[in-house]
């Protein structure tokens, strides 16, 4: 642990920050601080940048509405670079995405991207564009109760393939599961976030009580 004064800021007194989800670990954006806005920052709990188009302080969400809650904060080696992890109320862009970092620039071909949080917002897509002939908007023309039903035959299915010791039939099923529950969140709007931080704050209760347990 170190104090502001021991960081290493640039000429004009300034030091970049990366912030980062808690949650999902996405990079939101990138900001820069002073001692002033970092020290209100830390004392806030939330994050307050320096605009160099502006000159002047401002807290992130003072207006929006979109704060962000600051976790934790970690400093490179060279004491130069600031990451700082947070829990968004909402968009970190200005121009309403959840990251700054929307677009790509180059992509080597050789692993394709893929996250829950983009298979998510693909289901989503296909709950307000209702894509012709696409199954996921078979489901939400169907509904609430064929959307469940779904969800049930597919436990069913995972149940019947760990039963067998087939591991290889049983990714494929919890694979299934997991997207007809995502289908199910979606309908119901619920965000992948949502149970991120429920599980989180599980596996904080589960920490307290293996704390005590060890006393």
């Amino acid at each position: 642990m170190i104090n502001i004064d021991d960081l290493k800021f640039d000429q004009n007194g300034l030091i970049p920050a990366i912030i980062q989800d808690y949650y999902t670990k996405e990079v939101l954006t990138l900001a820069y601080m002073n001692k002033e806005s970092l020290a209100i920052s830390m004392e806030k709990n939330l994050t307050c940048f320096y605009s160099r188009s502006r000159n002047c302080l401002w807290l992130k969400g003072e207006t929006s509405g979109n704060y962000q809650h600051i976790v934790s904060m970690k400093y490179d080696c060279d004491k130069d670079a600031l990451c700082v992890e947070v829990i968004a109320d909402g968009p970190a862009c200005h121009l309403g995405n959840k990251s700054c970092f929307d677009d790509y620039l180059y992509l080597s071909g050789e692993e394709n991207p893929f996250s829950v949080e983009q298979l998510y917002e693909l289901i989503k897509g296909r709950k307000t564009e209702r894509v012709e002939g696409s199954y996921t908007t078979y489901l939400f023309e169907k509904g609430i109760d064929k959307i469940l039903k779904k969800v049930g035959e597919e436990c069913t299915e995972v149940i019947i393939a760990g039963k067998s010791g087939e591991r290889k039939e049983t990714v494929y099923e919890i694979s299934d599961l997991m997207y007809h529950v995502l289908v199910l969140m979606v309908e119901m709007g619920i965000s992948t976030e949502e149970i991120i931080s429920e599980l989180a704050s599980r596996h904080v209760i589960d920490h307290k009580v293996k704390q005590e347990k060890m006393k």
